[in-house]
């Protein structure tokens, strides 16, 4: 049995679009222990599932993805064939299957995700302990951690752990996601001890998997979870 969480980069990115619905569903088909997605707030205020800022490089549309309402998006395709997906539409097809963890990646992301969280805890049987929210904007963790204190909160770095531990001390995060470049064993053995959990991303090569498990990561991030046994 594995000691460390599998989790799918944004869904199996590495076998099908990342982000759709049917990259979640692979993943979960792969045996992920949770899903790492990002979203956005469009226009009209729906939470949508998308990396980027813009649609040029994952949709056959263009422009922010903030500036267009959720009507313009449905008419949109991904790889000439998918959908970008809600972040409500992701939760439903994964409740029950595995944990999630969001990364707000759009500007005004915390609040509306923060309400859908709450929603599913009170009305979907999901629990706290089921979500971990994650960014690299940091006024939006300090807005999730505003709007309720028991959300888990991953604090993202690709410069420094050191500064990712202080900031998470900052927040009562659970978590430190460092990326693949960054971590060292002697940081992770810094995180521990300063009570943080420890997903890395994005680990794809299997002896760079190999080399996170023999770390004491909690957690690897991949864009192929079947890598990860």
């Amino acid at each position: 049995m594995s000691t460390y969480q599998k989790i799918g980069h944004r869904g199996a990115k590495g076998h099908l679009a990342e982000n759709t619905l049917e990259s979640i569903s692979k993943a979960i088909e792969l045996g992920v222990d949770a899903i790492e997605l990002d979203v956005h707030k469009c226009k009209t205020g729906e939470v949508v599932v998308i990396h980027d800022f813009t649609l040029d490089r994952t949709t056959n549309g263009s422009g922010e993805v903030a500036r267009k309402s959720w009507k313009k998006l449905q008419s949109l395709q991904v790889k000439d064939k998918y959908k970008i997906p809600l972040l409500t539409d992701v939760l439903n097809l994964i409740t029950g299957k595995c944990k999630i963890n969001i990364e707000l990646k759009g500007s005004n992301t915390a609040e509306p995700t923060c309400q859908i969280i709450q929603a599913y805890i009170e009305t979907k049987g999901w629990q706290y302990s089921d979500f971990i929210v994650s960014s690299f904007q940091i006024n939006e963790l300090f807005q999730i951690r505003k709007l309720d204190e028991h959300i888990p909160i991953g604090v993202l770095s690709k410069a420094s752990v050191t500064q990712a531990i202080e900031l998470g001390k900052q927040l009562k995060a659970t978590a430190i996601h460092p990326s693949i470049g960054i971590i060292t064993r002697k940081n992770v053995i810094a995180s521990h001890e300063a009570g943080f959990i420890v997903n890395v991303w994005t680990v794809n090569e299997p002896e760079a998997i190999e080399r996170m498990k023999s770390f004491g990561v909690d957690g690897i991030i991949s864009d192929f979870p079947d890598r990860l046994i």
